[in-house]
Order: C-alpha cells, then structure tokens, then sequence
C-alpha cells in the first residue's frame, strides 16, 4: 500500500473501535465525529492529503528501499546530508501546515521507529528474532503507513532517585509472563499522546532514557500493537478543545492533541511484535546505539521553527493591527523572536552540515547543536509567549465571541473595538488567535508540553555538561599559559 491519503486515515482510525475512555464514559460511534477528537483528526487528515497532492508530493513521499512504492519521507532513512536537507523541508511543510502546533503530527513518531529500525540489529543482543521482528515491523509500518503513538513513562508515584517499584500491587506496566504465544504485559504507562487517534501503540523502555535509572528485567520490554488490542484501555484527560467556532477557538478547534493514560490489563503481546524481552544491556542502549535522539531532534527542532515563525508573523500581525509599530520596546520584543527563529535555524544547519553516517548506513544530524537547541527553546519558548501577552494587553480579555458578532449588538461591537486597520470583529478575530496560543487551556497545555518535550530541563542540561567534549580547548588554554 502507497503512502495515505485524508480519508483512508480517518476511515482506517474510525474502524478500530479502541477501548477509549473520555469524562468516565467509553468512547462510541466514530472518533472522528467526536467533539474531543474531530478537530485534531481533520487535520491531521490535510497533513496526509499534501502526500498525494502534485505540488507537495515528491517532498512529502519517496521510494520505499524495499518495495520501491511512495511512503512517507518520515520512514525514509537518510543516506546523504542531501537527504537530510529532503528531510527538513518535509518536516517544514507539514509543521507550516498545522502553526507548528502539532507535536505529535505523524513524521515524529515515523522518524523514531526509522531510527530504531534501520538499527535493529542492536537486539541481536536479546534474540535474533527479536531483531528480525523490529525490522519487519519497521518495513509493515512503512509500507502501510500507519500512524503511532507512543508511551515512555512510568506513573509518577515516587520521583525520588532511587524509588524502584518491587513490592505491592502492579503500577508501572511490566512482563508478568511469557508464554507461547508471546510476553504478558501489566500496569499502566504514560503518557500516549495522541493516544486514541493513532493505528498502533510502540512501547519502548522508559528507563533506557535516563542513565540514573536501571531497569529490571519485567520492565526491560519493547513492542508494538494495534490500539484494539484486547486489554488495553486508553484513558482520556479533560479535552482542551473550548469550542467548535474557529472564531472562538482558531487552534483549539483544530490541533488539541489527547493526551491519553494507558492501562493494560494482562495484555497478551504475541512474539512476532516483540523487540525486547528482558535484557537489560540492550535495554539500557538502544536509544544511544540507534541515534535515536538525534534524528528525532530534527524533526522535533525543525517543527518548532515553524512555530515560532507562526508566532512572529501573529505578533507583527498584532503590532499594525494597534498601530504599535513606533516604539522602541516593540523593536526589542520583536527583535527577541527574530533572534529565537535564526538560533534554532542556525543550529539545524550545524547539525547536519556536521552529519555523519552510523553503523547501520544512516546519516544521523550532529546531536550537539540539536541539544542545544532543544534546550533553547524549552527556555525560550514561554518567553515568546509573554511577549504576545505583554503586546496584547488589555486587548486579550476585551474579546467576545462570535455569536456577540452575530447577535444584535454586533455592529456595536465592530465600532467601539475597531483597531488602525479594520473594525471590531477583524481585530477580534486575531485577539482571540493571540489568546488561544497565550492564555487559554490550550495555551497552558502548549507551553507545558514545550518546557518539558525531552525531558527535565535540568537534567538535560547537566547531560550536555558531561557529553560535550572540551578537551581540545581546555588544552588550548593550557597550551596558552605554558611558559
């Protein structure tokens, strides 16, 4: 099967019948009718539409190495630094597409199983059919492009260094059994987003990604499975969805992303989709050996540039709409995004005019500026959105809803908020857009999500402490003072 399109995504998520739960009732009927799922499914649908579309196609799709049909760029593995500039404008037209609002639009969680698959090999450590299974997944998924979502974490019950789950009843998922037809999983997992829109759930180890953490051997697994699986249960916080109206809501009604708990309850996971099994060495370096963080910082760095592109075109926009434009503290503010967008390009740039191939024949992205940069934005990011919040002002609270504009004292309305450039409903329509991305739920949920995208900022930073390599200009200096 060729690379998707809009509808046969939707049709294919609609026909799963998972075991969603949302505001403690279970999900029925079609989720792309449902009010906490349809805006983000529609979407996503368009983003699927640009694969077949003439202008965007051959960006978007290239040849499977395996069957020569169209797949998805994501799926791809790159070959030559070429191929990594191929892969950013990819990344750039979807991110574009959706404000670079959607962090889990389908091109992640396809970059990660390309990077964990073209290195299958890694798992000969546990068994070579736990190899053979990753790479055929990896080829299945491809070839049928389905959609993922995933799950890292672990329940947050104990965040203390050295809390280890051994006795009591089951919280975080682990193996409980193995038996001929495959491994049983139980307990829950966090923190699957996009968790109810997607084909097939990919479990990887949660401990792996942080080196103070070591894994037993029931909770040393990997796997992928179709949401349907018998067991397993989604569950759904409160959608942050405030309302149909794209005059109301212009991002919320469009790109909320579920966030989703999920349970499984003596799921059987039969051996063919099983990568990891209990051995802790692969376990504690898949993630290293495969280049997985690199890879994914691409995409992940290249997505949020578009983001703040998006927000410096709206905060310009804001700017002429008040006729603001004159002072100097505008200047500053907006000179503050400017120098945010060309950081995060710069550092793109580096990672792949440094690329490198791997073992497994892949150009991975240098990973040091693509750390810096996730760093960087985490930092910067809820800064950029109190500079929308500093312009906007009083102007972000002074803003009815539509049915004010459709009701008799609309055209009150269009007169007393009327802006330099156009009446009352003009400016409150990109009000309410700078209010959706600063102060709603959304917005909340938004800047959480970017503070903490790969990880704890603090921990990340200390990583980069003891992984950059200073040795050379130590020694310059040493050199320097020599007598």
């Amino acid at each position: 099967m060729p690379a998707i399109n809009g509808k046969q995504y939707i049709d294919r998520i609609d026909a799963l019948s998972a075991n969603i739960w949302y505001n403690g009732r279970k999900v029925t009927g079609k989720l792309s009718e449902h009010p906490a799922f349809k805006g983000v499914m529609h979407e996503t649908a368009r983003l699927f539409d640009l694969q077949t579309a003439p202008e965007t196609k051959d960006i978007l799709t290239g040849p499977s190495e395996y069957t020569g049909n169209p797949v998805g760029r994501a799926y791809i593995p790159p070959r030559t630094k070429e191929d990594l500039e191929l892969r950013r404008e990819a990344v750039r037209i979807w991110a574009t597409e959706s404000c670079g609002m959607l962090g889990r639009s389908p091109d992640y969680m396809n970059t990660a199983l390309m990077a964990l698959g073209t290195a299958s090999d890694i798992l000969k450590g546990e068994d070579e059919q736990s190899a053979e299974n990753l790479l055929n997944y990896y080829k299945y998924a491809m070839e049928n492009d389905l959609t993922l979502t995933h799950t890292f974490i672990m329940p947050q019950v104990n965040r203390s260094q050295f809390y280890s789950e051994t006795d009591g009843p089951i919280i975080g998922a682990r193996m409980i059994d193995q038996t001929d037809e495959g491994i049983i999983v139980h307990g829950a997992r966090l923190l699957a987003t996009q968790g109810a829109t997607t084909d097939e759930l990919l479990v990887f180890p949660s401990g792996a990604r942080l080196p103070y953490i070591k894994a037993s051997e029931s909770m040393a697994y990997a796997f992928a499975i179709p949401n349907n699986t018998p067991g397993l249960t989604f569950v759904c916080r409160e959608s942050f969805v405030g309302g149909e109206s794209r005059f109301d809501h212009p991002l919320s009604s469009r790109f909320e992303e579920m966030d989703t708990i999920v349970l499984f309850d003596h799921v059987l996971v039969p051996w063919e989709r099983v990568f990891l099994h209990g051995n802790i060495d692969v376990n504690n370096r898949i993630y290293h050996d495969s280049h997985f963080y690199p890879l994914t910082s691409h995409q992940v760095i290249n997505k949020n540039i578009a983001k703040v592109e998006f927000l410096l075109g709206l905060i310009q926009a804001m700017i002429d709409e008040i006729n603001i434009g004159e002072y100097q503290h505008i200047h500053e503010k907006v000179s503050e995004v400017i120098i945010a967008l060309e950081t995060l390009k710069g550092l793109v740039y580096s990672s792949e005019k440094n690329a490198a191939l791997n073992a497994f024949g892949v150009m991975v992205p240098d990973w040091k500026p693509l750390q810096v940069a996730g760093i960087y934005f985490a930092k910067t990011y809820p800064r950029l959105i109190e500079i929308i919040k500093t312009i906007g002002a009083s102007g972000l609270v002074s803003i009815p809803t539509e049915s004010d504009f459709r009701s008799p004292i609309g055209d009150d309305l269009r007169h007393y908020l009327q802006s330099a450039k156009g009446n009352g409903e003009e400016k409150v329509r990109l009000f309410r857009l700078a209010w959706d991305i600063s102060m709603s739920a959304f917005a909340t949920r938004e800047e959480l999500y970017e503070r903490y995208f790969f990880g704890d900022p603090v921990r990340l930073v200390s990583l980069l402490y003891h992984t950059y390599d200073r040795s050379d200009i130590i020694e310059r200096v040493r050199n320097f003072l020599s007598p």
